[in-house]
């Protein structure tokens, strides 16, 4: 997509969205292409599939104990209604 373009979808100035696009290309998660006047920009995905690999261990991780915790609180919850209604039943 031209840099034009890019800049004509958000609402800053072409040259702020031409700082951000020059970040993203010192990152490498774009890719710069001349063609004549204009630069012509595509996404590059390794870099971001690189973190998705790192983050997927911590991402099980969370969602194993993050579960585990859920049906810990819902036991919880679970036995202190059941006291509540034994001790209102009395």
């Amino acid at each position: 997509m031209a840099a034009g373009h890019i800049a004509a979808v958000f609402p800053i100035s072409r040259p702020a969205a031409s700082k951000h696009l020059r970040i993203l290309r010192q990152a490498a998660l774009v890719r710069e292409e001349r063609r004549g006047r204009q630069r012509v920009y595509r996404l590059n995905p390794q870099p971001l599939r690189e973190v998705d690999l790192w983050l997927g261990r911590y991402r099980t991780f969370w969602e194993k104990n993050l579960a585990n915790l859920k049906r810990h609180v819902e036991a919880h919850r679970t036995k202190e209604e059941n006291d509540e209604r034994h001790c209102h039943n009395r």
